[in-house]
């Protein structure tokens, strides 16, 4: 057995337990580590500590218990370890920036710390492959775009901290936020129905610290409204990712896995993306949960 399988082995234990007391000797005992080389190997393979990202997941577990109004903050609290109203609230806050009470008055999309695969850090698939893993499914393919798109939606600025990505950033949804912006205007917007919808994170003209995220519908025609920004998915080569869940909520909450590893497949291919980050939703497959990221790149210096 590899390191990251003796620790994506506790990983799935931590989650089927995730509401009970979890030791860390129990889970050293479980990936047959001494307690010293396991929390050192579980810290550099996910990035937080075992303690840390317990209480990480268990909070990203009562978000979606939260939900339901008839789960009282006290009872989710108690559901998943806090021993008082008070220190989840205290914890809440620090990881999302607002309490539970606020979010419930208040719902709004919260980026949580998401169960890892480790499998995806270790495993490669040539172009054309799909890859299977945790009812995700994976498939990379080189395409070009003859003819620029082009799409009418809303930008704006969102936090960003290098070397975290998706599903390893917590707090507010900032990409959440916009995406109910242009819903809630998208009469006003000239769309092709049924079209495609996208969203691009890059960097244009935010500050240190931040990036521009756009989220917009397939233009039917040109706009003259200041309140909406233009953005062009240029002609050139791409690779695509298509990507595919059993659900919605299963394809959003994993997209952060698959950023992660398109990341590591263009490394492992030689490349490199370039200048912008792309999702692409389909409304013509509405069979399945399924978007694709499309990725402008260029051959990694040697």
């Amino acid at each position: 057995m590899h390191a990251w399988e003796s620790i994506q082995k506790t990983l799935d234990y931590i989650e089927e337990h995730i509401n009970e007391a979890v030791e860390i000797e129990e889970l050293a005992n479980l990936a047959a580590l001494s307690l010293f080389y396991y929390q050192r190997l579980f810290t550099r393979l996910v990035k937080e500590p075992v303690r840390e990202y317990i209480k990480l997941r268990r909070l990203a577990r009562a978000c979606i218990m939260l939900s339901d109004k008839a789960n009282s903050i006290v009872d989710v609290a108690m559901e998943y370890g806090f021993n008082s109203r008070e220190n989840f609230s205290r914890a809440f806050k620090t990881i999302y920036g607002i309490t539970p009470a606020q979010y419930r008055e208040n719902p709004v999309g919260l980026n949580s710390f998401i169960k890892p695969d480790l499998l995806l850090n270790y495993v490669m698939v040539d172009e054309g492959v799909p890859l299977i893993s945790e009812g995700i499914v994976l498939e990379y393919n080189r395409k070009t775009l003859e003819k620029p798109q082009y799409f009418i939606g809303i930008e704006s600025f969102m936090p960003f901290k290098s070397g975290r990505m998706l599903g390893e950033r917590t707090g507010v949804s900032v990409a959440d936020e916009i995406w109910n912006n242009l819903f809630k205007h998208i009469n006003k917007i000239p769309h092709i129905p049924g079209g495609r919808y996208i969203g691009v994170c890059y960097k244009g003209n935010a500050p240190d610290g931040f990036t521009t995220y756009f989220a917009g519908a397939e233009a039917a025609e040109s706009i003259d409204d200041p309140y909406f920004t233009k953005w062009q998915l240029p002609a050139r080569d791409y690779i695509v990712c298509g990507f595919e869940a059993e659900s919605n909520g299963q394809l959003m909450e994993s997209l952060g896995k698959a950023m992660k590893f398109t990341r590591f497949w263009l490394k492992e291919h030689g490349l490199i993306a370039d200048e912008f980050f792309t999702e692409v939703y389909n409304h013509s497959r509405q069979k399945i949960a399924y978007m694709e990221m499309w990725l402008p790149f260029k051959e990694r210096l040697k």
